[in-house]
């Protein structure tokens, strides 16, 4: 398989998990409306994924014949979806880093700058539906106070791999990006009377990390589902 080396197989690769995990609530949604929103924002990211993968190499043969340890995903966006206070958790998270890292690219003249330039307004209403839930959940019952703050205690351990250099994303000021979204994350959850998680914000994995192969137990069921069809019938056409 041809692999071109570009920034875009770890971005496309992130918005290709995240959106297969957003698709799992097809048909599970707590709601209509969410039922259609959490699929209209998992079809945006496919949509970069396949623009992203095609800048490294057959984007077809990228999503369902690599193996595991050939995906360079953030752990993050690989996570389960949880219940839907997790779900939101993860948005909020990838999408604030999403939504920074886009808006600084399309001022660049990088070859991610076109799609960037398009896909940083999908991405502003990812974060502000994601925003939004937060500050629902966050300041709604005890119960749901409670489940949004465990989710993002949860998740909090992944975040720190955001800002770790992409290779060929030399000039992207990661040390800013983390402190803007730094401001971010707190401003949100100061709102939605939830507190900033505390401890490492890196997992056991931090040697290695999703950027250089190295996934959490359940990326590879997550690998078996996603591929399982175009595996079982190599060439098959419709």
């Amino acid at each position: 398989m041809n692999i071109t080396a570009t920034p875009a197989l770890p971005l496309g690769d992130d918005a290709l998990i995240l959106s297969h995990r957003l698709g799992e609530w097809a048909g599970h949604a707590p709601v209509l409306e969410e039922e259609v929103a959490l699929a209209n924002i998992a079809l945006d990211l496919l949509g970069q994924a396949r623009v992203l993968l095609s800048l490294a190499g057959d984007e077809d043969e990228l999503a369902y014949l690599r193996e595991e340890r050939q995906f360079r995903n953030l752990q993050l966006v690989e996570q389960p979806n949880g219940d839907f206070a997790h779900t939101i958790a993860r948005q909020l998270y990838f999408s604030t880093y999403q939504e920074l890292l886009f808006d600084h690219l399309a001022a660049t003249e990088s070859e991610l700058a076109p799609l960037a330039g398009k896909a940083v307004k999908e991405v502003a209403y990812h974060r502000d539906h994601a925003h939004q839930w937060t500050l629902r959940l966050g300041d709604g019952t005890d119960e749901s106070h409670t489940r949004m703050q465990r989710a993002l205690d949860s998740l909090w351990q992944f975040t720190g791999e955001l800002f770790e250099p992409v290779e060929g994303l030399e000039t992207v000021p990661w040390s800013a990006l983390h402190d803007d979204w730094t401001t971010r994350i707190t401003t949100t959850l100061e709102q939605a009377t939830l507190t900033v998680p505390e401890g490492p914000r890196h997992g056991a994995w931090r040697a290695g990390a999703g950027r250089q192969g190295l996934h959490t137990e359940s990326f590879g069921r997550l690998l078996a589902e996603m591929q399982h069809l175009h595996r079982s019938h190599p060439g098959a056409t419709w």
